[in-house]
């Protein structure tokens, strides 16, 4: 796959660009003014892998609270503002580990020459957020027809000016993210940034929807992107628990090579063929897994075989690490390609579960 060569910018403990691993964010949908609720939410979403958070700051409380969270958690933190630039001033003040900002509504230059100097000051990096539905451009044009590729060479525009007025303060610690609710103004935006500039790229499709919707055209547009070594941190924007972002943003990494997090687990669709409970039974072993620290470490790059027939189910279970094809109420257990021993249905999950117990 190749490999897009961006500048590296620290984000805390974490490295986006250069040669990295592509890394996971997510976005709490807590309000940041109720510190203990944002803070468990956080800290359930480390657990799910989560390696870079971002919070919303709608007003000077939420952003006050900033650096009690920040102490709280063990994962950069990234405070997310919009409208009003005096926010993202006491949020580095507060101990960050990132700033956004969106161009589209920080406000003039002078504001964002404050930004600035803070985020010198503090040292931490800020990120250009430019979102389709917040353009400077739409100001000026109520009912835009634009194509796609119309609508990417406006948004890469506001992007590399606002990149330009933080260059001219000599600040260099920038990431950029383009971002709209469909696939095709998302990869056009994202592609020709990337033929512009070697700054490091956030993508995702922003609004992409419900759990199933969403995770279909973030799969497709973050898929494209990456496919062409465009990207060097994702976020899954989904209207779902942001742990379930975190799922699915690993889930597309793995589909790829990119990162591996927690099984690979390969189950079949079931069909009038089928005379056991697979759905069941993937269900139980994915809660237990991702429950589980221990189980989910040693899983990790795992590839497990859930198959409810003879058809497929003997050969995919035998270019797994182990898994089980099965048969009316019961299943063989096979080990490398090897026949171990005969399963019931009922001690699949424990059986799969005492494995990768196992496992180093």
């Amino acid at each position: 796959m190749r490999v897009r060569k961006s500048r590296v910018v620290k984000v805390g403990k974490f490295a986006i660009g250069g040669t990295n691993p592509v890394s996971v964010q997510s976005m709490c949908n807590t309000d940041t003014r109720d510190l203990r609720a944002t803070i468990d939410q956080i800290r359930r979403l480390e657990h799910a892998g989560c390696e870079i958070i971002r919070v919303a700051v709608p007003d000077m409380a939420a952003a006050r609270n900033l650096g009690r969270i920040r102490k709280a958690i063990d994962i950069p933190l990234v405070a997310d503002i919009h409208f009003d630039w005096r926010l993202a001033v006491e949020a580095a003040r507060q101990g960050v580990d990132k700033i956004r900002i969106n161009p589209g509504n920080i406000g003039e230059k002078d504001k964002v020459r404050e930004v600035v100097k803070a985020c010198k000051a503090a040292r931490i990096p800020i990120r250009i957020g430019v979102n389709a539905g917040s353009l400077k451009a739409l100001k000026k044009t109520p009912a835009p027809r634009w194509t796609p590729r119309e609508w990417a060479g406006i948004m890469v525009k506001e992007a590399l000016d606002e990149v330009r007025l933080l260059e001219r303060e000599g600040f260099g610690d920038i990431v950029v993210s383009l971002k709209a609710d469909d696939i095709e103004r998302t990869v056009a935006a994202n592609l020709l940034f990337a033929a512009k500039s070697d700054i490091p790229l956030h993508v995702g499709v922003t609004e992409a929807g419900s759990f199933l919707a969403g995770t279909v055209k973030s799969s497709l547009g973050i898929g494209l992107l990456l496919t062409k070594g465009v990207g060097d941190t994702i976020r899954v924007s989904l209207t779902e628990d942001p742990v379930m972002q975190v799922r699915a943003a690993y889930e597309i990494l793995k589909a790829l090579g990119l990162r591996q997090y927690g099984p690979n687990l390969i189950s079949c669709p079931t069909c009038g063929r089928c005379q056991v409970n697979v759905e069941k039974v993937i269900k139980e072993i994915e809660a237990r897994v991702y429950s589980d620290s221990t189980l989910l470490r040693r899983s990790t790059g795992k590839k497990i075989a859930v198959m409810g027939c003879v058809v497929n189910g003997p050969g995919e279970a035998r270019d797994a690490d182990f898994g089980i094809a099965g048969g009316k109420g019961r299943g063989i257990w096979i080990e490398r390609g090897k026949q171990i021993k005969v399963v019931k249905e009922s001690d699949w999950v424990n059986e799969v579960i005492r494995k990768i117990r196992t496992l180093r």
